[in-house]
């Protein structure tokens, strides 16, 4: 089977420091040009990373007849914009998340995935890794009974005034750059979709992005979860996972390095019995993204996540906003 053919709209740091070189050592696709709206900066990806073609514009991807599909990784507010005119060339799109910043985008992008029929699906690479199939296998069995509560945390320090995750114009902040995760996580471990949501921001002053996002999320039958994500705090990335007879600890739930074993702690919080570690095995989650969403466009079969999921991540995050606006507990 032909490999599919990817050109990269973007050089931003995810795309030159994660993504791109994990799609180069994928089976069933091959990176042949890659765009940048500065000519020596794509000249330099190219050589870099040994693409074939580089181009001095975004447009340049789309014109070219060869390209099949496209990863675009360009600051949030311009996800969708640019995601539309990919498949309205006629490229299959890859994008980045958090995938729209209102409901009404997501939809447009919908409508145009069914206006034109090619494939879209944002890049929540997380849902790739194999230590998420196993957690999520987990719970499913029954093992560590009823889950009720999940807990995420992901903070960081980025002080940049250059960082777009610092630029509020362009869709910065906390809640985007980092809240999609532990949102995602609850999601998937529930198999559902929260009904309310509570939570309280604060801005930074100079920014004006929100360094520090607390919410609260019930799903269907009373289950919760609780995040809390920032900018501006020490590193830290974890999921608790709350079951009737036992809980599961996830100490790097979003980014492992793929030389590293993920550890998966499950524990009964009984002082005779110490808690009990499962190994997952090294995995490129970004590698394993890319080759799943080419798989489904060769075969043209579901795509490992659809914009019906992604739908439903933006009316959460746009909830949690409401949330902190008015102070009250808002609908999803």
């Amino acid at each position: 089977m032909d490999p599919v053919r990817w050109g990269i709209i973007g050089t931003a740091a995810i795309a030159v420091e994660k993504v791109i070189p994990s799609m180069m050592t994928a089976v069933g696709l091959e990176v042949v040009a890659i765009a940048s709206r500065n000519a020596d900066k794509a000249r330099d990806a190219a050589a870099r990373f040994g693409i074939g073609r580089s181009y001095g514009s975004y447009d340049g991807i789309l014109a070219d007849p060869e390209i099949e599909a496209v990863y675009i990784p360009l600051p949030n507010h311009l996800h969708v914009q640019w995601a539309i005119r990919a498949a309205e060339a006629g490229k299959h799109v890859l994008c980045e998340k958090p995938l729209a910043l209102h409901v009404e985008e997501l939809k447009r992008l919908i409508d145009c995935r069914d206006r034109t029929g090619k494939r879209i699906q944002e890049a929540v690479m997380i849902r790739a890794h194999p230590q998420w199939e196993e957690i999520l296998s987990i719970v499913a069995s029954g093992e560590i009974g009823e889950v009720r509560a999940v807990q995420g945390v992901f903070t960081e320090i980025n002080l940049d005034p250059k960082s777009i995750v610092n630029d509020v114009a362009h869709g910065g902040g906390a809640l985007y750059d980092l809240g999609v995760y532990p949102i995602a996580a609850a999601r998937m471990v529930f198999g559902a979709e929260p009904e309310r949501a509570f939570a309280v921001i604060d801005i930074d002053p100079v920014f004006g992005v929100d360094r520090l996002t607390s919410a609260a999320l019930v799903f269907p039958g009373g289950h919760q979860a609780t995040l809390m994500v920032s900018t501006q705090l020490a590193i830290r990335h974890n999921v608790e996972i709350f079951g009737t007879w036992k809980s599961i600890s996830v100490d790097n739930p979003f980014n492992p390095a793929p030389d590293d074993y993920c550890k998966i702690i499950l524990n009964d919080g009984s002082k005779l019995a110490a808690a009990e570690t499962r190994l997952v095995a090294p995995a490129d989650q970004y590698r394993l993204q890319a080759e799943r969403f080419s798989a489904a466009i060769r075969s043209g079969g579901p795509l490992p996540i659809e914009l019906e999921w992604s739908l439903g991540a933006t009316k959460v995050l746009m909830a949690i906003q409401r949330s902190a606006e008015s102070g009250k507990w808002e609908t999803v």
